[in-house]
């Protein structure tokens, strides 16, 4: 059953990409000011580009090769493009459909030369020069620090906490890229560092081919590494990734509870998308926290940022999300915005203090357009009441 969910989900996906696709095509064809011959060009090229994601990564999951590599880059930056001819042609549509019931600007003749000219270059250079800067963007993180004062005993006075959510390690994010997050992450000297899930990008097969272990083992913290579940673990295979991470440094935790220099405890949520894939309910978080001890600071890792009143419920001093991307491309901001009840950034319900993070990686477009990715610096101050 899981099986036929998931291809009918698979077979919509790609049932609304192919027409809004479509309906690029067809308004991009409207002003295209070339000849036939270059229009016969046109519509090879603009499908190949179209589906080259798709194929890119069913060739990934039989044969990593700079085929695969390429097709998935290209395919990368076409989304975001698609995203924004989209919108464009969408806007266009819409203004001449207003000024054809309410007239209020001179006709223009779209059969016209110089129009189609300027509709087509004029489109292209704002998209093209809209995914390079949302390109540079993306490959340099800020350092986001935020001060927290938790009103517990502890042996410590304070505990630097690095976070870094939405990683999304493969094809994308390869080795020259996390080999600077993790400089970034260490060069904060952390006390503790987690990983709030999508740590792998789906497929794990290039994560091995770029050895990327070797800087996931160069992550340093006086207290340990930990990391929990996204759902892009789960869409790879959650047990492989789980398992890779293991092996390369880092504790993963997926519905457990670890005490931490026996001072304070570390929550770790299975990804709500465990039913999806293994068709199993993860542990409730009242269920997790039943026998701890809430003399003792606990902080917790959950991936997507919802039903935040559960964690102030059950006494959770800090909770730490990601998965949003804060929509990764502007103005889908405003959808997450109206999604989540924190898209970005900290929040506070009672006594418990909430940062849901922007990511540092990129999922589909390398490209950020409206945010920064960041890795987040919490720094803990502790004092009893």
């Amino acid at each position: 059953m899981k099986f036929w969910n998931f291809v009918l989900f698979f077979s919509i996906v790609i049932l609304i990409y192919t027409l809004i696709n479509a309906y690029i095509f067809i308004r991009a064809l409207s002003v295209f000011p070339f000849d036939e011959r270059w229009r016969s060009v046109f519509k090879i090229v603009f499908w190949l580009v179209a589906f080259s994601y798709l194929i890119g990564r069913i060739l990934e999951r039989l044969w990593i090769s700079p085929l695969s590599e390429t097709l998935i880059w290209v395919g990368s930056f076409w989304m975001a493009a698609m995203f924004y001819f989209f919108l464009i042609v969408l806007f266009a549509d819409i203004f001449r459909l207003v000024n054809f019931i309410v007239p209020f600007s001179a006709t223009v003749k779209s059969s016209a030369q110089n129009f189609r000219s300027l509709m087509f270059f004029g489109s292209l250079i704002f998209v093209f020069v809209l995914v390079a800067i949302g390109f540079v963007n993306a490959l340099f993180p800020k350092i986001t620090t935020l001060d927290l004062e938790i009103h517990k005993k502890s042996r410590f006075d304070s505990l630097t906490v690095v976070t870094a959510s939405d990683i999304h390690l493969g094809t994308i994010v390869g080795k020259s890229r996390f080999s600077r997050i993790v400089s970034e992450i260490n060069n904060l000297k952390p006390d503790l560092v987690l990983l709030a899930g999508d740590v792998v990008d789906e497929d794990l097969a290039p994560v091995i081919k770029e050895n990327l272990g070797d800087d996931l083992l160069k992550l340093s913290a006086k207290f340990g590494v930990f990391a929990i579940t996204g759902n892009h673990e789960f869409i790879g295979g959650v047990d492989r990734a789980a398992a890779y991470l293991g092996q390369h440094g880092i504790q993963v935790l997926r519905d457990e509870v670890v005490l931490v220099q026996d001072d304070f405890y570390i929550v770790g949520r299975e990804d709500r998308s465990v039913r999806q894939f293994n068709g199993n309910s993860r542990k409730s978080l009242a269920g997790l926290v039943a026998d701890i001890d809430f003399q003792k600071p606990l902080i917790l890792l959950d991936h997507q940022p919802f039903g935040l009143d559960e964690a102030a419920e059950n006494k959770i001093d800090l909770q730490i999300s990601g998965h949003t991307h804060h929509g990764q491309l502007f103005p889908l901001n405003l959808i997450t915005n109206l999604l989540y009840e924190k898209s970005w950034g900290y929040l506070k319900k009672g006594n418990t203090h909430f940062y849901v993070s922007s990511g540092v990686g990129t999922w589909g477009p390398p490209i950020r357009l409206g945010n920064r990715p960041e890795i987040v610096q919490i720094r803990i101050r502790f004092s009893a009441r």
